[in-house]
């Protein structure tokens, strides 16, 4: 009986090292796998980081120039000639200069000119004729 719990209790021994060794194996092929996958992972999204950003570029840059075109033509639509070339080339510099500013102050000063000319009133009496 003696040697029937011996080796009952071996056999048993050997089945949990066995299951234990098995989960050793497994574990390290799972952090391999997973370091395998995750240079994979990371390697997919460098590729994807790089066309997104090449997107997104390209998305702004078609939006800003169709605003920019859109913004031209109500300028033409909305200001005598001489007013929208000066506007047009102030608007254009501002964009080379990094300067927005340079493009505001002449949308100000055409507006506060045009504030200016209808808060004129003339009157009766005020302009003489030189008869």
């Amino acid at each position: 009986m003696y040697t029937n719990t011996y080796a009952a209790t071996h056999n048993h021994r050997l089945i949990l090292l066995y299951f234990d060794c098995n989960i050793a194996i497994n574990k390290k092929k799972e952090i391999e796998l997973k370091r395998a996958t995750r240079s994979l992972l990371e390697e997919l999204n460098a590729i994807s980081n790089k066309k997104n950003s090449e997107a997104i570029i390209e998305s702004r840059a078609t939006h800003v120039i169709d605003s920019a075109i859109n913004l031209l033509s109500l300028i033409k639509e909305n200001f005598p000639p001489e007013q929208a070339y000066e506007l047009e080339r102030r608007f254009i510099n501002s964009i080379k200069g990094n300067d927005p500013n340079k493009f505001i102050r002449s949308i100000r000063k055409l507006r506060d000119n045009k504030e200016t000319v209808r808060n004129l009133k003339i009157i009766e009496g005020d302009v003489k004729d030189n008869d």
